[in-house]
C-alpha cells in the first residue's frame, strides 16, 4: 500500500470513530433523558451563540449536554447555590429562527466560584417549571446550622 492510501484509511478510521462517537452520545442522551433547553453564555450579539441541548439536574448541579458535542461530561455545569435570575424575556429579532412564542429566555448570572458568569438560557414552560422548581428549592444563604 502506498502512504497516501494509508493515510485515507487512517482518515476514514477516524471519522467513523466520531460518527459512532457522536451516534453514541444521542443515544445516551435520549436513554437517560433529560429537560431540552437552549443555552448560550453572555455576553452575546443578537441572536448568536444559542446551542441545543439537554439539562439534567442532579441535586445541587445542572449539567448542560450540548446536542453537538461528543464530550462525555457537560457541556456547562451550572451550581444551584451560586446561580441568580436577572431577568426574563421572550424571543426577539432573528431569535425566532430556533425559538418560538411559547419560549421563555432566562438571564442567569454565577455568583459562585466564577464570578462574572453569565449566561441565557432557553427554556419552554414545562422546562421553565422545572428549571425555577430545582432552583428555588436550594436552601436559604441566610440559613445556618445550630449545634445544640
Amino acid at each position: 500500500m502506498s502512504a497516501s492510501m494509508l493515510f485515507m484509511v487512517a482518515l476514514v478510521c477516524v471519522l467513523a470513530l466520531l460518527v459512532a462517537a457522536l451516534f453514541y452520545r444521542l443515544w445516551k442522551l435520549r436513554q437517560v433523558g433529560g429537560t431540552a433547553a437552549i443555552l448560550r453564555d453572555v455576553p452575546a450579539i443578537g441572536g448568536h451563540g444559542w446551542r441545543h441541548g439537554v439539562m439534567r439536574y442532579r441535586g445541587g448541579e445542572a449539567g448542560f449536554y450540548r446536542l453537538s458535542s461528543i464530550r462525555w461530561w457537560p457541556d456547562r455545569t451550572l451550581t444551584r447555590r451560586g446561580l441568580e435570575v436577572v431577568s426574563r424575556r421572550s424571543p426577539r429579532g432573528d431569535e425566532f429562527d430556533i425559538m418560538t412564542n411559547e419560549i421563555i429566555i432566562l438571564e442567569l448570572r454565577d455568583t459562585g466560584p466564577e464570578r462574572g458568569r453569565g449566561y441565557e438560557i432557553a427554556l419552554d414552560r414545562g422546562a421553565l417549571t422545572a428549571f425555577t422548581s430545582w432552583l428555588e428549592s436550594r436552601p436559604s444563604p441566610r440559613t445556618r446550622r445550630r449545634s445544640f
